[in-house]
C-alpha cells in the first residue's frame, strides 16, 4: 500500500481532528526511529500512521482497539509486521512486544501526546519555540499530559535510546511536519 493510501483509509475512518494529527505525528516519529535504525522508513512510517485506525470505530473500547486496526491493515495490505506491533500497541492485550518494530510503536505513541502538550503550554503554541530540555522537565512532571504514559516513553530504553535522544528525536520529527499539525 502507498501512503496515499494509508492516508485516504485512515482519513475515511478517522473524523476527529487531533487524532488524525496524532496518527500523523506518530508517522512521523516512527520515520525517524527508522532512520535511525536503517529500517525500512515506508513500514515504520505507515505503522506510524495507521496504528490508531479503529480508534473511532471501536469507540474507546479497549478491549477491541487495535484487534481490529490489525485486521484492518492486514485486510490494506500490511504486512504481519506491521499488524503485530499495531496489535500489541495497546497493553490491554497483553501481547508482548517481540520486535524493534513493536517497541518503536510503543513508545512513539505517548510522546507525541507529550510533545503536543509542551508546545501548547507556550504563549506561541508552537513546536518550533520548544525545546527537548523543557519536555523532559515535563516528563518528570505527572500531572502535564497525565494520558502521555511515562512508563511507555521510558521503554525507549529496550531500543538503546537514552529518554534525552528519544524525546530529542520525536521533537524534531513533529516539528519537520509542524504545520500539518497545526503546531
Amino acid at each position: 500500500m502507498t501512503r496515499e493510501e494509508a492516508l485516504d483509509s485512515v482519513k475515511a475512518n478517522v473524523e476527529n481532528e487531533n487524532l488524525l494529527k496524532h496518527m500523523l505525528a506518530t508517522e512521523a516519529i516512527m520515520r525517524a526511529l527508522a532512520r535511525r535504525f536503517s529500517e525500512d522508513e515506508e513500514e515504520w512510517g505507515l505503522t506510524g500512521l495507521l496504528h490508531d485506525i479503529d480508534a473511532e470505530l471501536t469507540e474507546g473500547d479497549m478491549s477491541s482497539h487495535s484487534k481490529l486496526g490489525s485486521d484492518l491493515v492486514r485486510e490494506m495490505g500490511a504486512n504481519e509486521a506491521m499488524a503485530h506491533a499495531i496489535l500489541c500497541h495497546n497493553e490491554e492485550h497483553g501481547i508482548p512486544l517481540e520486535t524493534k518494530l513493536d517497541k518503536a510503536l510503543f513508545c512513539a505513541d505517548p510522546l507525541t501526546g507529550l510533545v503536543t502538550a509542551a508546545a501548547l503550554v507556550r504563549p506561541d503554541k508552537k513546536l518550533a519555540s520548544v525545546e527537548a530540555k523543557s519536555v523532559k522537565k515535563r516528563f518528570k512532571e505527572k500531572s502535564f499530559a497525565a494520558g502521555a504514559s511515562r512508563e511507555q516513553i521510558a521503554r525507549c530504553s529496550e531500543l538503546g535510546l537514552e529518554l534525552d535522544e528519544f524525546i530529542e528525536l520525536g521533537l524534531k520529527a513533529m516539528q519537520g511536519i509542524a504545520a500539518d499539525l497545526g503546531l
